[in-house]
């Protein structure tokens, strides 16, 4: 199965940054666990903190931010990957010029019951 980014529907996350999602393991026929989301962070925004009670990877394509996981926080630009331990508050700032754009896989895949934001 092929999906494009152009044909999924863009919506704001319940932390703020605007989502499209790719793949999700509960929304098709699958043989994995985890969801793809594409996702932006425009210049002088931060996503909301949230946790999530299962494992998170972002990777990030374009821009540049801070990565805060709990106490602890890093510049990110494109070619970082960042795991996000289950239980972690998190959010992510643009620092940049222009959009903060990475891609969030959630394993297993993502349900809003197990987000606190």
């Amino acid at each position: 199965m092929i999906r494009h980014l152009r044909d999924c529907p863009e919506f704001t996350a319940g932390d703020g940054c605007t989502l499209r999602e790719l793949l999700h393991a509960g929304k098709g026929a699958f043989a994995f666990r985890y969801s793809l989301a594409h996702a932006v962070v425009e210049p002088g925004q931060t996503t909301a903190p949230h946790s999530l009670k299962t494992s998170e990877v972002y990777y990030i394509l374009e821009g540049r931010g801070l990565m805060r996981i709990g106490p602890d926080s890093a510049e990110v630009s494109p070619g970082d990957a960042i795991d996000i331990p289950p239980g972690a508050v998190q959010c992510i700032s643009n620092t940049g010029t222009g959009a903060l754009v990475f891609l969030c896989i959630v394993d297993p895949a993502w349900r809003k019951e197990d987000e606190t934001v």
